[in-house]
């Protein structure tokens, strides 16, 4: 991956506190993430990848989106992040355990759904989780539900068609609403009490899932849990920023920043002064 504006002889990540926090996602969905991690870290520098041109990975197959993801985490490290967040769930199934092979002196952050938080809150003890097929199939929510949930119900529901209605800003959109009806009744009719959204990009459809699902059911997603853990792996490093604010972002994406701008300032809460495209 080349761009114009990438520094000559850059050989790395380096140890540094003020180097940047990457992040990356297949599109704009992992945005929920940098949310949360600008809110809770003010003073950091992020360098937000979103692969739009790939869009959306829920549909590739395993080898293609670990080879996404190492190239994406090699452009990362070149411009200097000291930590890489993996603000995909699907990437973060089929990738994030190769990566931190490949990369052993890397600090990695990966996404999960919040089945833990949700078998917290569960009073009925009937969780639904909307996701991704490859990450429903995945051995990582496997794992999760036998080690947080093997004794609640849990509901899954794939549920194709919603990153794209994000990724082309769709969020109020009569389709959207109907598709989000049509992935939310399952799992009403199993009369859960929470919903995991377990997709970087649903929790901007959020309004629209509390609309349909009602008041006495709890909406869970992973953003503030994942900033609070790179914000733990950030000090046990002795790496975060030695600034209490003033963190710039920075983004670039693989795909036409004139289709994927406008939708992310949509989406970001302030200013993006431009998109910067990355050639392969």
């Amino acid at each position: 991956m080349t761009t114009g504006r990438q520094k000559p002889g850059l050989s790395g990540r380096r140890d540094e506190p003020a180097q940047p926090i990457g992040i990356f996602d297949s599109g704009v969905g992992g945005l929920s993430v940098a949310k949360e991690i600008r809110e809770l870290l003010p003073g950091e520098d992020l360098l937000y990848f979103a692969d739009s041109r790939y869009c959306q990975y829920g549909e590739k197959p395993p080898d293609f989106i670990r080879e996404r993801s190492f190239a994406i985490t090699r452009f990362l490290l070149a411009r200097g992040c000291k930590m890489i967040v993996v603000a995909c769930n699907t990437a973060s199934e089929a990738a994030l355990s190769a990566l931190r092979d490949a990369f052993p002196a890397v600090p990695f952050v990966g996404v999960e759904p919040a089945v833990k938080q949700a078998a917290l809150h569960t009073k009925k003890q009937r969780v639904g989780v909307l996701a991704t097929a490859l990450t429903l199939a995945g051995n990582r929510f496997s794992a999760l539900v036998e080690r947080f949930a093997s004794g609640l119900t849990v509901v899954t529901q794939p549920s194709p068609g919603l990153v794209e209605a994000v990724e082309a800003g769709r969020l109020e959109a009569e389709e959207t609403e109907t598709l989000l009806k049509m992935y939310l009744q399952p799992l009403l009719d199993h009369d859960v009490d929470v919903i995991v959204l377990g997709c970087t990009h649903y929790p901007f459809l959020r309004p629209l899932v509390e609309k349909i699902a009602g008041p006495e059911i709890k909406v869970l997603d992973t953003g503030k849990p994942v900033a609070r853990q790179v914000m733990r792996v950030l000090e046990r490093r002795g790496l975060l920023s030695p600034r209490q604010e003033g963190g710039k972002e920075s983004f670039f994406t693989s795909g036409l920043p004139e289709r994927v701008a406008p939708v992310l300032r949509r989406l970001w809460p302030r200013p993006v002064p431009e998109v910067i495209p990355v050639d392969e």
